[in-house]
């Protein structure tokens, strides 16, 4: 697929922190930020006099309540946000329009994906603007750069923060997954020397809007202050790398942002979260969000540890200083240290200090809330001379390569165990870490990163989650501090970082090169040709694997890992309409005034259809069956429209779950137009047997052109 000029896409990433703001009070420092829902019953044309009116009456001097009032929403919500006391909320119940709606946020809700607050370094050259054209004339956002004026590249960039900084990178996070989705071309881009080449987004001409809405922690009002602003600036596609662990779609903002931008057109791509390789770990489960996994690319940057046996072990490093002698150091475990501190295998700085390790090579385990960077600080600190880090089981044989402060190495978690064995078998355990640069051909990519959230899908079973996989580990993208050492000086410079913040980017920008291909298509057409493209295999044409080198479930890859060239040409789609998750949503058995949040309007499901979730014309398939169901039987019905050929014909191929037989009538579907629409009936029966679990298998279209494939996730109790 050809890069074409995106002039009417803008993206945007966010950050979610809650800083208390310094104009406040004493008083006003100890109270929480509620967002309250106000009633769509209530009417009113002029909203920032209706939210002062519901205020309490302890806020009302205009200078308090324009402190204490911090947001109101017009687009993705009805209601405001605002600080106040538990006294306060319970007053407010009361009131007309409000009823019970109050919600306490505090810290707990949507975090980062990674431990980064976002912002973007509009300096960097990976955001030149050399040959963009201008924003669209329906563009209306804003430049809150306090140094620097927005370009054709950078379009806006807004904070909302209660701090009410600038939309400026804090800490690269923001900047590595803006230039991952749209960076333009930059050459030289490496990491120590590692990785060397042209670095470049998947969608290098489309505009950026960045929305900073991250301080220390976060505030779930601010994702919706910034989804509420960015519908009003005129976004195309919103892409997220942040989320919180499953909650209900309507208690959960973003999918109530998500929802609305979905209403306008707008396409949201979301984290599935970097809670793997746990089952229901998701975040961002909601069937209008594309939920995206990550997963590894054929790149190592490979750092070998070889042992004074002989033996050796690849791992991974960016850091790989020339000058590190291959001679044999003395190697020691960190667990056996000190054997009354069972924390000090993680290599912490208080479980370290004062251990004199001068002129070793350590052993310390991933995990125990350390971050892996601040180990290998750890090690130096106490005089240590290299590091070997060791998975947990869980983790299995991902890798990471990181801008370690010392030579070090990542190795898997059955190696680790070698390692320790080796230890224990000798008085004098030795080891170098040989450093190999970057090596390209890994058959094995990609595989399923360890941290990658898994399904099932909690908040709705139905639906098959996440969506689809793509590259993120080990990514190479801007940043905006030099990486020398940790050091915090502003510099164009580039980093190598791991998570779904990072496979995100890469399905934002894909869908963007898919929005500037098909305008006219809507957001549920691009998801849909994103997922029933997808590539099932690595590049050894094996079956995709997860991080125990296994073939990976559907619930760990969704759709399988995206495949752009293909996307943009898929044959059929599944096509959603805004109204058709109305029957959906009803058959959750939400509420009526639960479903009314989502829809920001009056419902009554009693008045709408309500159908099954698995009747939502979704292009993945999951379907649950009781453990005293034998022999029962679910039938679903889904609609396919056809944007190849103008005339061809699909003819059904099947490879039905272990335990489960699959029907689909008709078997063939003849197409004689362009956006000429075709229904199918697909009936799943639970065989009478002695199978249990999680199954999986998969439907396909096939033409003399196209491929049109949809997984079917099982679960039998």
């Amino acid at each position: 697929m050809g890069y074409k000029p995106l002039i009417t896409l803008m993206l945007f990433m966010f950050n979610f922190h809650m800083i208390i703001p310094t104009f406040a009070t004493p008083d006003e420092i100890s109270l929480d930020t509620y967002i309250i829902r106000v009633d769509h019953e209530v009417a009113s044309k002029d909203l920032d006099a209706l939210y002062k009116s519901l205020m309490p009456t302890t806020t009302t001097t205009t200078n308090n309540q324009r402190r204490r009032l911090t947001y109101s929403y017009r687009n993705v919500f009805r209601g405001f946000a605002a600080r106040l006391s538990p006294e306060e909320v319970k007053a407010m119940e009361t009131k007309p329009g409000t009823p019970g709606s109050g919600k306490a946020l505090g810290m707990a809700g949507v975090s980062s994906s990674e431990s980064w607050t976002q912002g973007i370094l509009p300096e960097h050259p990976s955001f030149s603007d050399e040959g963009m054209p201008p924003p669209p004339a329906k563009w209306k956002g804003k430049c809150e750069f306090n140094h620097t004026s927005c370009n054709n590249k950078i379009v806006g960039a807004r904070t909302f923060t209660t701090s009410g900084d600038t939309p400026l990178d804090e800490d690269g996070h923001g900047t590595h997954t803006a230039s991952t989705a749209a960076g333009r071309f930059v050459k030289g881009a490496n990491i120590f020397g590692n990785a060397n080449g042209t670095a470049v987004g998947i969608a290098p001409m489309a505009h950026l809007a960045i929305y900073k809405v991250c301080g220390i922690s976060c505030l779930e009002s601010d994702i919706l202050a910034a989804m509420d602003a960015a519908v009003d600036d005129g976004v195309d596609i919103l892409s997220l790398s942040l989320g919180a662990l499953s909650l209900n779609l309507h208690d959960d903002p973003i999918a109530l942002g998500a929802y609305s931008a979905m209403e306008k057109g707008i396409l949201v791509s979301c984290s599935a979260g970097n809670s793997g390789p746990s089952n229901f770990s998701l975040s961002n489960e909601a069937p209008w969000i594309l939920t995206v996994g990550a997963s590894t690319i054929d790149r190592k940057i490979r750092a070998t540890a070889v042992l004074g046996n002989n033996m050796t072990f690849d791992g991974e490093s960016a850091f790989q200083p020339a000058d590190f002698p291959a001679t044999q150091l003395p190697l020691v475990y960190a667990g056996m240290l000190n054997a009354t501190d069972s924390q000090i295998r993680f290599c912490g700085e208080a479980s370290l200090n004062k251990t004199d390790l001068r002129g070793k090579v350590v052993v310390c385990e991933v995990g125990g809330l350390i971050t892996r960077i601040d180990k290998g600080i750890a090690v130096k600190n106490n005089g240590g001379a290299a590091m070997i880090l060791v998975n947990p089981e869980s983790y299995g044989n991902l890798t990471l390569a990181e801008a370690h402060v010392l030579p070090a190495t990542h190795v898997s978690y059955a190696d680790g165990l070698k390692i320790k064995t080796y230890i224990n078998s000798t008085t004098a355990a030795t080891a170098p870490i040989v450093f190999k640069g970057t090596v390209i051909g890994d058959d094995r990519a990609p595989v399923v990163a360890a941290f990658s959230s898994r399904g099932p899908n909690f908040a709705s079973p139905g639906i098959l989650k996440p969506d689809i996989l793509g590259p993120g580990v080990n990514i190479l993208a801007a940043w905006p501090f030099s990486v020398e050492n940790n050091t915090n000086t502003r510099s164009a410079t580039f980093n190598m970082i791991s998570g779904t913040s990072m496979s995100c980017p890469h399905l934002s920008g894909v869908a963007a090169l898919l929005r500037s291909a098909h305008p006219d298509w809507s957001p549920a057409a691009i998801k849909s040709a994103i997922m029933t493209t997808a590539d099932v295999v690595d590049l050894a044409n094996n079956p995709i694997e997860d991080e125990r080198f296994v073939p990976a479930s559907v619930f760990a890859t969704g759709s399988g890992h995206v495949n752009p060239s293909r996307a943009s040409d898929p044959g059929l789609v599944y096509d959603l309409k805004p109204e058709d998750y109305i029957p959906y949503l009803c058959g959750l058995n939400y509420t009526d005034r639960e479903v009314g949040v989502i829809l920001q309007r009056r419902v009554r499901c009693a008045a709408e259809s309500s159908i099954r979730e698995g009747d939502l014309n979704y292009p993945s398939f999951a379907v649950t069956f009781g453990s005293f169901e034998t022999s029962a039987s679910q039938t679903y019905t889904r609609t396919v429209m056809n944007v190849g050929k103008a005339n061809s014909s699909y003819v059904v191929e099947i490879v039905a779950p272990a335990g489960i037989e699959v029907r689909v009538e008709p078997k063939k579907l003849d197409f004689y137009g362009v956006k000429q629409k075709l229904q199918y009936n697909v009936t799943f029966v639970r065989l009478n047997s002695t199978v249990f679990g999680n199954v999986q298998g998969y439907l396909k279209w096939d033409s003399s052109k196209y491929s049109v494939r949809s997984p079917i996730a099982g679960i039998l109790r």
